[in-house]
């Protein structure tokens, strides 16, 4: 056998190992060590030639959100610096502090003006942000919405989405909380700002997975506004209105708060009754812990932040050949049984501005 084909069948056998490894959860560098004479003949001077690592390049991203203010976003904001500090990148956050579209509108195009390097927007609009879009694709700037995003088949030229899938997370949020109520029960369903679609998808979801579900279960629908302090009052008012309700489930982080906070305050699941939404607003963690709230549905408000830079400075890097890509951020559930690993002192959960180490 001649040293090529010698070669070439090492090659093969270490690409196979290494397969192998992936299948069995054995880590690389480990399998690595234990292949001292197929990993022998890498040299330390090849080694050398080893890429230093992506640039850092100047880019300026602008972030346009439609609550810039909600303690939601608070790891978006941690995800975004992270991702700008890794790359040398820098952002702007801008937009709206309470859900006013023309507001968010006028961001983009102010960040189009400017000649923003890529503007990642929260499209809760399924019409009103075409043609900021349009305006920016012809000024070479790349959209990435995050967050909430158009229906699918419109025109809208944003180039892809980094969020949950939110009418799916609606529907299967809806299947795990109707395992709580009785057959031919009551629940109250609420949502901040109706037709936004940040919320209003999984309020759809909610309400189809009762239809399907065949259980007879009834539900009244509450608009508790974009304002936390109102969100309260409301939830509170129609609880008190309606002591038999079997359940409340919220469809954003603020108004999941607010079911909670008025199940804490008149022992709602404690009497056997059930809460649920969406989101981690610190305190909706703490009434799980409490055995206020059955559960909440995490959607990694972390990566909304960090992959929208990321797919940005790839565009702009490599000029445009390496394109943004849809992103799910997950649909994982806090319940009282890990609860604990979300309530610390966690950056990308929000609850602390810690850099990682």
């Amino acid at each position: 056998m001649d040293d090529d084909t010698k070669n070439q069948m090492a090659g093969i056998s270490r690409r196979s190992a290494f397969a192998l490894a992936g299948k069995l959860g054995l880590g690389a560098a480990g399998l690595a060590s234990g292949l001292g004479g197929l990993a022998g003949g890498i040299s330390a001077a090849r080694a050398a030639d080893s890429s230093p690592g992506l640039p850092k390049k100047p880019y300026k991203f602008h972030f346009v959100c439609h609550v810039t203010l909600d303690q939601f976003f608070t790891p978006t904001v941690y995800g975004i610096q992270d991702a700008c500090a890794a790359f040398g990148c820098s952002y702007q956050w801008t937009g709206s502090q309470k859900n006013v579209v023309s507001e968010m509108v006028s961001a983009m195009q102010t960040a189009i003006a400017q000649k923003s390097d890529g503007i990642a927007v929260c499209l809760v609009d399924p019409t009103a942000f075409d043609a900021a879009t349009d305006m920016a694709a012809q000024a070479g700037i790349p959209v990435v919405a995050f967050n909430a995003d158009v229906p699918v088949g419109s025109p809208n030229k944003r180039l892809s989405y980094v969020g949950q899938p939110l009418y799916q997370s609606g529907y299967n949020s809806a299947l795990k909380w109707l395992k709580l109520i009785p057959k031919g029960g009551h629940v109250m369903l609420s949502i901040g700002v109706p037709g936004s679609l940040n919320t209003q998808p999984r309020l759809d979801g909610y309400i189809q997975a009762i239809k399907d579900s065949g259980s007879g279960v009834t539900y009244d629908v509450v608009n508790t506004g974009p304002d936390p302090a109102t969100e309260i009052s409301r939830v509170e008012s129609y609880y008190l209105s309606h002591k038999t309700v079997n359940g409340l489930f919220g469809t954003g982080g603020s108004d999941t708060y607010a079911c909670g906070f008025v199940s804490n305050k008149y022992g709602l699941v404690k009497a056997g009754g059930a809460v649920a939404g969406f989101d981690l607003f610190p305190q909706t963690l703490d009434f799980i812990k409490a055995g206020d709230v059955n559960f909440t549905t995490d959607q990694q408000a972390y990566l909304q932040g960090f992959l929208p830079v990321q797919q940005m400075y790839l565009y702009k890097l490599s000029g445009g050949l390496v394109g943004p890509a849809n992103s799910d951020t997950s649909q994982a559930y806090v319940t009282k049984d890990n609860v604990d690993a979300y309530v610390g002192k966690s950056r990308f959960e929000g609850r602390s501005d810690v850099e990682p180490t």
